[in-house]
């Protein structure tokens, strides 16, 4: 294997790893709902990382596909968006509503 594929393989985990290790801690200490949210984005976006490195090496099978593109590819990136957008969305609307 490529030693530039070692590094950006072993960063993304490396990275990935930490911020869902500290989402963990962040999610025991509080019950905010915007925090909550994002820090399940967070563990999502490490679910994608995880399966774009195993789909890389052979490991994952595509069961359901739609097309060429197995679901489980277009799924996790919108996955993770969507708790961000829904906690930015509790954020704002916390905000107005408090003005």
């Amino acid at each position: 294997m490529d030693p530039g594929k070692i590094v950006y393989i072993s960063s993304c985990l490396s990275t990935g790893a930490l911020a869902a290790f500290f989402a963990i801690i962040l999610w025991s200490k509080t019950r905010d709902t915007a925090w909550m949210l994002v820090v399940i984005g967070t563990l999502a976006a490490y679910v994608e990382t995880v399966h774009t490195i195993l789909t890389m090496f052979g490991i994952t099978e595509p069961r359901l596909t739609l097309g060429s593109v197995s679901l489980t590819t277009i799924i996790l990136p919108n996955l993770k968006m969507g708790f961000f957008i829904a906690a930015f969305v509790v954020m704002v609307i916390r905000k107005l509503r408090y003005r």
